[in-house]
């Protein structure tokens, strides 16, 4: 049994629509993956693979059986919101799967969505308040997967739970980062009924800091639990950067999530008809390209500072490391030129931009094959056209300007991230702690908390 491919809506019919691109494998398609899974003896996927340490061969073995009521006894055992990380989580542990070292690693992400999914539909998610309340108020700022996690975990310890949240609705990243057509914004109001009827109160549309002070908070609760994020997103300081058309990824993908979810018209950012250029290579990058596809954009390039990785997994990063090596979206294989090597100069054009200048660079490798720095390459400028430009360079941490972080007087490292302090009950979780990462390793953070 080989491991499927095919897991995608054709490329001519998600292309023209928002749903999500992926469909769900088949209980019958599960079992026979599941039945992949060997009796390894060390499961990297557990251990060095999963953040949240879930139980993946058990799991697989309950699923080769047919007896997914019991998969997803097992699997709510360390996953709180295996809806989300089955659908946007990269798969670190399929990455450390022991089938990997002769053959392509088992499915364990679309197995996890086909057993959640199974439990919706027959009924078996339920709320699972505390058995015991323990008198105590916590206040967590953010609803984004750190703030979510965090809330769940602190319930179930018979904390009282309130969480504020500044936009109108909950889900941080989830609902304004990552597009609709990965992860369908109804799995958020679904959980959110769970999460409600387990004793958890959502404040939305509160700025804390603003609206409400975030000492205020501490001095009303027992504990005050800090998840807002990474919120500075890193900008390209080059000439022109002042023209119309150029705009910070979040911002192009969440007021398209927000038009989609109808909390706003249109989205005020539309690449109809225009030349598209995503600066930026990551999954934010490629976030950017579908939506701009699905927009009716002219065209889409993304470029990359960094070199093109390779094929196969870099000597760099051995099993069962996460790899280093090339990865295609289905954003990118709806239509998409991809570029590497390029340094942005400066932006062109009068009033709106209109191209962009770049110049090749070449990179000195490790003799492992890892990008170490790099040079500008002589003679090789040139202008690529476009009318708007996505900057999707990745995060900078938490400004020390923050007004919850002033008011709160937390202190921050070198790089901005936040330091919790036990001693005056403030707790800080997810990217403003650790720096921009991953969901699964943000909801993992949350799930750290263990209060008196």
């Amino acid at each position: 049994m080989e491991r499927i491919h095919d897991i995608y809506r054709s490329v001519e019919e998600r292309r023209n629509d928002w749903r999500e691109v992926e469909r769900i494998l088949t209980k019958d398609e599960v079992r026979e993956q599941t039945e992949r899974c060997q009796n390894c003896g060390i499961p990297f996927c557990h251990g060095a693979g999963c953040p949240l340490g879930n139980l993946v061969p058990d799991q697989n073995r309950a699923v080769a059986r047919g007896d997914f009521r019991r998969a997803y006894e097992l699997l709510s055992v360390n996953s709180d919101f295996p809806e989300f990380t089955s659908r946007i989580c990269p798969a670190l542990c399929e990455a450390g799967c022991v089938r990997q070292l002769d053959e392509e690693s088992v499915m364990v992400r679309q197995t996890e969505k086909r057993i959640i999914e199974t439990a919706f539909a027959e009924g078996w998610v339920k709320p699972r308040p505390p058995q015991k309340e323990n008198g105590k108020r916590v206040a967590v700022i953010g609803a984004g997967p750190a703030g979510l996690s965090a809330a769940v975990t602190l319930r179930r310890q018979g904390w009282s739970v309130t969480v504020y949240e500044k936009e109108k609705n909950i889900g941080g990243l989830l609902r304004y980062g990552i597009p609709c057509f990965k992860l369908d914004k109804s799995l958020i109001d679904r959980r959110r009924t769970i999460l409600e009827a387990e004793g958890i109160r959502f404040v939305t549309g509160v700025n804390v800091g603003v609206d409400v002070t975030a000492d205020y908070l501490a001095r009303a609760n027992d504990a005050v639990v800090v998840a807002i994020g990474t919120p500075a997103a890193r900008d390209l300081k080059v000439p022109g950067r002042e023209l119309g058309g150029i705009h910070l990824a979040l911002e192009y993908l969440g007021g398209q999530n927000r038009a989609l979810c109808g909390e706003i018209e249109k989205n005020p950012i539309q690449a109809k008809g225009k030349n598209v250029l995503v600066i930026g290579g990551g999954d934010t990058g490629s976030d950017c390209v579908g939506t701009a596809i699905r927009q009716g954009a002219a065209s889409v390039t993304q470029i990359e500072i960094m070199p093109r990785p390779p094929e196969e997994r870099s000597a760099s990063t051995p099993w069962p490391e996460w790899p280093y090596q090339l990865r295609t979206s289905s954003s990118h294989k709806e239509g998409c030129v991809r570029r590497w090597n390029l340094n942005t100069l400066r932006f062109l054009g009068e009033g709106c931009v209109s191209g962009v200048e770049v110049e090749r660079v070449e990179w000195e490798l490790s003799p492992t094959g890892r990008p170490m720095k790099f040079a500008a390459k002589p003679d090789t400028a040139e202008v690529i056209t476009a009318e708007l430009v996505l900057l999707a360079m990745g995060f900078t941490g938490v400004p020390k300007e923050n007004a919850i972080v002033s008011q709160l007087g937390i202190s921050q490292t070198p790089r901005t991230a936040l330091i919790s302090d036990p001693t005056r009950r403030i707790y800080c979780v997810g990217d403003c702690a650790n720096g921009a990462s991953l969901v699964v390793r943000a909801l993992a953070s949350g799930k750290t908390l263990q209060l008196d």
